[in-house]
């Protein structure tokens, strides 16, 4: 008789078209020193987030500078668009989804307008970080340019 390990790997996918690198990167400690959890940041080529993981959007901040969800395996991913954006009250920011709608990888979350905020803020450097890791791990699977939907973390 053979007895098959559950599969607890989780991958996460690109939410961001642009450029990905390790969340050690991300100008802003809180996020740099890994205090929010692990996983990656990334610097913005347009202004489209999608979902990187098939789940539920469990958050969606006021200002929309940010978006909580959570996967069907129960990872809780944040996404932070750039940095200090909490300061412009949800000036360029629009909201495509609300909290409780289901999502799957690839469906819209947000759209920012680059042009519009870029200059009133330090960076627009973008961290996605998994909030409730336990004794798991990530795995960077990609730096550098990355699409839409390209598979960029492995959870294990």
């Amino acid at each position: 008789m053979f007895f098959f390990k559950k599969d607890k790997e989780e991958k996460i996918f690109s939410p961001i078209k642009g450029s990905v690198k390790p969340v050690t990167e991300t100008p802003d400690q809180v996020f740099s020193q890994k205090i929010m959890g692990d996983g990656c940041c990334f610097d913005l080529a347009d202004g489209l987030v999608v979902s990187p993981i098939d789940g539920e959007v469990t958050t969606i901040f006021e200002t929309k500078h940010a978006i909580g969800l959570t996967s069907k395996k129960g990872s809780e991913i944040i996404i932070h668009i750039g940095m200090d954006t909490v300061s412009l009250g949800g000036e360029g920011f629009t909201a495509l989804v609300k909290a409780g709608d289901k999502v799957k990888v690839g469906d819209p979350l947000i759209e920012v307008d680059i042009a519009k905020i870029k200059d009133k803020v330090p960076s627009m450097v973008t961290p996605l970080v998994v909030t409730n890791l336990g004794e798991k791990k990530i795995i960077l699977e990609k730096e550098g340019p990355v699409e839409r939907g390209e598979h960029i973390l492995t959870i294990n």
